[in-house]
């Protein structure tokens, strides 16, 4: 039987507020509602896929898939609305800043370089990573996702901790679309490639698909990452997976079915004897040792 994650308000201080959703059973009829607090920035990540989302400000509708995000600046209060047409699980983490919280962060009077970074984030300069889609979230990324969730901590701990993993989120999201506006001006196929795999590992995805993605052949496609990074793409993928799989297996809370799951692996054995391979250690083993 699946343990769900902990839903309702898992943070609050007088900046930042934390809300992780999840409906086990929605339904058509089923909305779930996200309140943007005036002058705050949300962070939203879909943890389940084909979440549409509607929100006044915005003037559409947004459909997401599994691990992708939004850090969308909202102005005056407002209600966005989150559902799905699928019978399945609805679940998404929100994290909500003030303004004041992030221009103390930024300080903008610095430098240019930081007025720059905070007044991209009051224009919604980073919702769209490319082609008008919403912004995958790295490994990294959705490793923090994942330690905010399930943290233990309390009182300062907690404040501590939270506030150190929103750093860390901001600085993963300002690489990552610095990179894109780098490689829009100077083109790069393996950083693309690199790129690509690092925000869909957890897809079975193959060099067919990156290929069709960069318009480019997969046999050109494996030379070029090759050459660059010393490995293949198999390889490449498997170590993003194992690399999220040990940080996961010392949360008893989660099932090693599911680890496996959220890792890309289809069937238990298959990520068991990838894991056993890796580390000389079954899943189940080295969970009870620690």
């Amino acid at each position: 039987m699946k343990k769900p994650f902990k839903s309702g308000l898992l943070f609050s201080s007088e900046d930042i507020k934390i809300i992780m959703q999840e409906d086990l059973c929605p339904d058509q009829s089923l909305r779930s509602h996200i309140l943007e607090g005036k002058s705050s920035f949300n962070l939203i990540f879909m943890l389940s896929d084909d979440i549409s989302l509607e929100a006044p400000d915005c003037g559409t509708k947004f459909l997401f898939r599994k691990n992708q995000y939004i850090l969308h600046y909202s102005p005056k209060e407002s209600t966005a609305e989150l559902w799905t047409e699928k019978i399945e699980i609805l679940k998404y983490l929100q994290i909500q800043m003030s303004y004041q919280y992030i221009s103390n962060l930024i300080n903008p009077e610095l430098n240019r370089e930081n007025a720059e970074i905070l007044e991209n984030m009051v224009l919604n300069r980073f919702l769209f990573l490319h082609k008008n889609t919403p912004p995958e979230m790295t490994v990294e990324m959705h490793m923090i996702v994942m330690e905010i969730v399930s943290n233990t901590k309390r009182g300062i701990m907690q404040k501590l901790l939270i506030e150190a993993k929103i750093i860390k989120l901001l600085i993963l999201i300002f690489e990552q679309f610095n990179e894109k506006n780098i490689l829009e001006s100077v083109p790069q196929t393996p950083e693309m490639i690199r790129k690509f795999i690092d925000e869909n590992y957890h897809r079975n995805i193959k060099a067919e698909e990156i290929g069709k993605y960069i318009g480019m052949n997969q046999n050109i496609i494996r030379k070029e990452f090759k050459a660059r990074y010393h490995t293949t793409i198999a390889h490449y993928i498997s170590e993003l997976r194992m690399l999220k799989a040990k940080k996961l297996i010392t949360n008893k809370e989660i099932m090693i079915k599911e680890i496996a799951i959220e890792c890309g692996y289809e069937y238990l054995q298959n990520f068991t004897r990838a894991f056993k391979k890796k580390f000389g250690i079954s899943p189940e083993r080295l969970r009870n040792n620690k």
